[in-house]
């Protein structure tokens, strides 16, 4: 069995990084991914990197950049105050890369103002 995850899309927000006791560092960021339709609907997704990746997304990843994302699908469940249960799904980067800024590419991006 496989679970490989690959998007490229724009980011929909500037990083977030959290550094911890152990020394490691992650980063979170949402990804808006435009489908090929005349809708023009838009897919988001979360994604949480580690280590190095996390530290260069941190750094030079900001809202509106182009990236490519490798990764695979991953969940986090949880069970709230009132015994509910919640699954929350989110790319687990393994790859990033830095394709460009918005205005290298103005006639690629028309997500709206609805930038998670």
């Amino acid at each position: 069995m496989v679970n490989s995850v690959v998007v490229v899309g724009r980011a929909g927000r500037d990083p977030e990084m959290r550094y911890f006791e152990s020394g490691k560092v992650k980063t979170t960021f949402s990804v808006a991914v435009n489908r090929p339709t005349k809708e023009k609907e838009t897919d988001w997704f979360d994604i949480e990197v580690w280590g190095r990746q996390a530290e260069v997304a941190g750094e030079y990843v900001r809202k509106g950049s182009l990236i490519g994302i490798e990764g695979r699908l991953d969940f986090n469940r949880w069970t709230d105050d009132q015994g509910q249960k919640h699954v929350k799904s989110f790319i687990s980067a393994t790859n990033l890369r830095l394709l460009g800024s918005k205005k290298d590419n103005q006639s690629d991006a028309s997500f709206g103002e609805d930038m998670r």
